[in-house]
């Protein structure tokens, strides 16, 4: 078993690895927004050096890059940390799933620049850099002291269960990530991502409407559900102003600073709502159990994960 204060630290660890995945997302999205993917030619080195001039393009490509590897970095250290530290083996084989994302995720990042952004390995490549914020998420909150601390859960005894909206909506944001990764790299049109947005809003007001008035007792699903509210409406917002100001400059020769900035934003908060949705739903799982139901959520990941 870990000490207390070695558990603290790793706890720590593992919320800078979430918080670097985040800031990695929004650096690969000002690269799709500045439609600088293609503006360091090779792989794995730029330009065949391993720090290019910083000009133009090349800031925001080697930029992400450079935040790719120092996230690697952390995600390397993390894992080895938790095998060997951590008493929870379906933990430590999250861990080990996590390293095994960010090298592929390394890898699609490659495969992009070599075959010239082909739109397959493109939207794959923005599917799993979401993909590896829940798992790093998922990592930091298995390792607080919250989540590790003995609760009495309460009985949900509402229809449909709270757990299973919360599934729910966030399977459907991450549908819609993947369907605005592919409007993005101009796979899909916008029809299938507005019948997402319509999706994932019922979900999200639903989510927010059961937890405020049946869930008051639950103070964080109740937080964690309005937090989801907000920013699906921010998103919603966001969208809106996206699609607008990119027919307003769509004559426009290079990409416009407004034009970068609202994108890059869209696709942040998308993360975030993904992100705030997953730990939504892990906390459902904790702290409710089904009607007539004594498994607690540990032992149910455990089995499912071991």
């Amino acid at each position: 078993m870990s000490a207390p204060g070695e558990s603290v630290w790793l706890h720590r660890f593992a919320v800078l690895t979430a918080c670097g995945t985040f800031l990695l997302i929004i650096a690969g999205g000002l690269v799709v927004g500045n439609e600088a993917g293609l503006a360091v030619p090779d792989w794995p080195l730029s330009y065949g050096m391993l720090m290019p001039p910083m000009e133009g393009g090349v800031f925001y490509e080697h930029g992400h890059r450079m935040i790719a590897t120092s996230v690697g970095f952390l995600m390397t250290v993390l894992a080895i940390w938790l095998w060997r530290r951590e008493p929870r083996r379906w933990v430590r084989r999250l861990g080990i799933v996590a390293l095994g994302a960010v090298i592929t995720q390394g890898i699609l990042g490659g495969l992009t620049v070599i075959y010239l952004l082909p739109t397959p390995i493109s939207v794959s490549h923005a599917c799993l850099a979401q993909l590896f914020f829940c798992m790093t998420l998922s990592l930091a909150l298995f390792t607080s002291r919250g989540w590790n601390s003995p609760m009495e859960p309460a009985e949900d005894r509402e229809a449909p269960q709270f757990r299973h909206l919360a599934v729910a909506a966030t399977v459907a944001i991450f549908i819609q990530l993947a369907l605005g990764a592919a409007l993005r790299h101009n796979g899909l049109g916008i029809a299938p991502h507005l019948i997402g947005a319509g999706i994932v809003a019922v979900l999200i007001l639903w989510v927010a409407h059961r937890a405020f008035w049946k869930l008051s007792g639950q103070g964080t699903l109740v937080r964690l559900a309005l937090a989801a509210g907000a920013l699906m409406l921010l998103q919603l917002t966001l969208g809106v102003g996206s699609y607008w100001i990119r027919l307003v400059t769509q004559d426009a020769v290079q990409p416009q600073l407004s034009t970068v900035w609202i994108t890059t934003a869209h696709v942040a908060v998308g993360a975030l709502l993904l992100g705030v949705s997953l730990l939504l739903t892990l906390q459902s799982y904790r702290r409710l159990t089904l009607s007539g139901s004594t498994l607690p959520v540990p032992k149910t990941l455990e089995e499912t994960l071991a």
